[in-house]
């Protein structure tokens, strides 16, 4: 992890999932998000103690578990307020329920891991109780609530709204919870006029139009592969066999709940945009393209 200066108050601390730094004060400071588990919330309090800052709060952009990770940690050690904006306010108290939403019921134990689920934290709503400095946006899609921070420096955490070349290259599908709602953020993002970008899993960058063209292709590709596993009726259960093989993704627990809800949801979007049908025949759902 290194702590990086990007304005007057703002930093961030470039890892697997960048975390921003936010001065309030002199010597108090608000994270934006806190990495994947506990050990990322110890070398994040590390590092800002060596500066002789005090967290005074967390932003968290979404509920994940590697952004909420570290939250646990790092509010036992400092008592500092925890802030999510509405539905991911929810899932980062009971975290139960990201498990529970991925599986589609109650998980069984191999679902209850740290990457699936974070530990439980007092969290309070980000709406009246976001410090002076810092304003919050809708990045719906991803998340059923994410959003974005603006810091008073004009520095924009952009959050798991796009994903890099690298990753889109490597994996193609990144997890979605509504197509529509991320293509919506998608356009937003092209209307923002900020001196830096920060996504979560990406470089900063000072121009975030290739990234949201790469973004928004691959989303259009995997459509357009869906309605082609989709010419002749197939179940769920064949069409995400169908894309991992046609990816070369390797199946886990992990990735079947991930990338499986990610390609229900795309069926969702298909469906509800004319693209796809749906019939049950023999107790089985079938999918076709319309």
């Amino acid at each position: 992890m290194e702590l990086v200066k990007v304005g007057e108050k703002t930093y961030y601390i470039k890892n697997n999932t960048n975390i921003g730094v936010y001065k309030v004060s002199d010597n108090d400071v608000y994270l934006i998000d806190t990495g994947n588990d506990k050990e990322a919330g110890k070398k994040i309090l590390k590092i800002v103690n060596e500066q002789g800052w005090n967290v005074k709060g967390i932003v968290s952009t979404h509920s994940h578990a590697d952004h909420i990770g570290g939250n646990k940690v790092i509010q036992d050690r400092t008592d500092c307020v925890i802030l999510a904006n509405k539905i991911e306010k929810s899932f980062t108290e009971y975290t139960i329920l990201e498990s529970s939403l991925l599986y589609g019921s109650h998980p069984f134990k191999e679902l209850t891991n740290k990457f699936l689920m974070a530990k439980e934290t007092k969290v309070l709503d980000i709406e009246d109780n976001l410090p002076e400095g810092l304003e919050y946006f809708d990045l719906k899609g991803h998340s059923f609530d994410m959003i974005g921070i603006k810091t008073s420096d004009d520095i924009y955490f952009l959050a798991d709204s796009l994903f890099s070349t690298e990753t889109i290259e490597k994996y193609h599908l990144f997890f979605l919870y509504d197509v529509k709602e991320y293509l919506n953020t998608l356009d937003f993002l092209t209307t923002l006029k900020g001196k830096l970008y920060i996504p979560s899993h990406c470089e900063a960058t000072d121009d975030i139009t290739n990234l949201i063209k790469i973004n928004r292709e691959k989303i259009a590709e995997i459509c357009n592969e869906i309605c082609n596993i989709c010419s002749q009726e197939k179940t769920f259960e064949e069409i995400l066999k169908s894309i991992f093989d046609k990816y070369n993704l390797v199946m886990n627990v992990n990735q079947y709940v991930l990338i499986g809800s990610t390609v229900k949801s795309y069926l969702s979007y298909l469906y509800d945009e004319g693209k796809l049908t749906y019939k049950i025949l023999d107790n089985k759902m079938l999918w076709i393209v319309r």
